[in-house]
């Protein structure tokens, strides 16, 4: 049986094309068996090995900016570039999280004129609110 430090990783992509590989075959040193067919990868398996580093280093920190500064050495901004970096590596999109979103005003939903002079027949609304109103671009 071959010592664990002395396993190279699995490769996740071709040296040669670059593509993707596949994973064909599994042998158990203990038993000796092996098993072929066709198996898949973690999508962590793709992970470059710098941005699986980073990873390790967010978790043990328990993803305290702060401590991955000070452990890694690098800034605020770079700490934030890796993360987005992994979280495109995984397959997933940058999208604008909640918390960003907190501190920007709700937009208001649009109202028709044809609504806001119905209010105003109904006696919902005054004149002057409906002028507030379109003076806002509501």
């Amino acid at each position: 049986m071959k010592e664990r430090s002395k396993v190279n990783p699995v490769l996740s992509t071709c040296p040669v094309c670059k593509h993707s590989l596949n994973v064909v075959k599994l042998h158990c040193d203990h038993c000796d068996t092996t098993i072929e067919g066709d198996f898949t990868l973690s999508k962590f398996n793709y992970l470059e090995t710098e941005k699986l580093y980073f990873i390790e280093v967010f978790i043990k920190n328990r993803g305290n900016i702060k401590m991955i500064e000070k452990e890694l050495n690098i800034s605020y901004p770079t700490v934030k570039k890796m993360l987005d970096d992994v979280i495109v590596g995984l397959g997933y999109s940058l999208e604008p999280f909640e918390d960003e979103q907190i501190n920007k005003e709700p937009e208001a939903p649009k109202v028709s004129k044809a609504s806001i002079l119905e209010k105003i027949e109904k006696g919902e609304l005054t004149v002057a609110d409906a002028v507030e109103i379109f003076k806002k671009g509501k």
